[in-house]
């Protein structure tokens, strides 16, 4: 299975949420701590090791703040 890495330019991030409703593998979510510099809260990576390179989360982000990298064996 296809392994990925993903990547948030956190600064750009409204947290809307929707990458963390398509990403399958649970690698992506809320960042409920921190504010980014925009004042939202982002998402972010949880569980890197998990990440499938499925790229939905890129697919599917209106600000195009996240970038997946296969990575190959």
């Amino acid at each position: 299975m296809a392994k990925g890495k993903v990547i948030f330019q956190e600064d750009l991030c409204k947290g809307c949420n929707l990458c963390v409703t398509v990403c399958p593998a649970g690698v992506i979510a809320i960042d409920n701590t921190n504010l980014n510099a925009k004042g939202y809260y982002p998402a972010g990576v949880v569980n890197a090791d998990k990440c499938i390179a499925c790229m939905n989360c890129a697919l599917i982000c209106p600000d195009l703040v996240i970038t997946v990298e296969r990575l190959d064996k």
